[in-house]
């Protein structure tokens, strides 16, 4: 960094050196160097973990915010869960019911109660999206100090959250027939 000898200057071009002190001043110069570029890479790596964020990154926050979301759209739109649970108990409703038995009867053993399994999975979906929306937005109370959460994990969060609460209040409905209820038999 500094002038260049001669002596370092044919070091450095590659011409050999002819005797014993000549050797040595190459020696020196090559240590000096490599002395001087271990500092530089010493400081760029201090400066670079300086520079590095510390503590958790936010990948586990924005995978449980996307979980949430789909969870929460799921309860909206149905799963196959729910209606694989739906299809079963209208076969055990069918199943169960004898063909002497009201119309009344019929209908809510192969349809309501098909329709209530189908409510009760989206409910569950929808409670699920809630508490895992709402255990991300919690997050950050109980992480790192003064780190923050990135903006859009709590945009897609509160969507799960929304979608939650919006899924549960629909199956409540629809479990107590004050949604699209059971036509009367008369």
């Amino acid at each position: 960094m500094g002038t260049k000898t001669v002596d370092e200057a044919k070091a450095a071009s590659g011409v050999e050196a002819t005797n014993d002190e000549e050797k040595a001043e190459v020696t020196k110069a090559d240590e000096a160097t490599e002395a001087e570029a271990t500092d530089e890479a010493e400081e760029a790596t201090e400066v670079t973990e300086e520079a590095a964020p510390k503590g958790p990154s936010g990948i586990g926050q924005g995978a449980g915010a996307v979980v949430s979301a789909a969870l929460g759209f799921v309860s909206l739109s149905g799963s196959w869960l729910g209606t694989v649970a739906g299809a079963r108990q209208q076969l055990i409703g069918q199943l169960r019911t004898s063909s002497q038995a009201s119309v009344a009867k019929q209908i809510k053993a192969v349809y309501g109660d098909a329709w209530h399994a189908t409510a009760l999975w989206g409910g569950l979906f929808a409670l699920a999206a809630l508490i895992v929306g709402v255990v991300v937005l919690a997050r950050p109370a109980f992480g790192v100090p003064g780190k923050p959460q990135a903006a859009w994990i709590k945009s897609v969060a509160w969507g799960g959250v929304a979608l939650g609460v919006i899924g549960l209040f629909l199956a409540v409905l629809k479990y107590t027939d004050i949604l699209l209820g059971l036509p009367s038999a008369s």
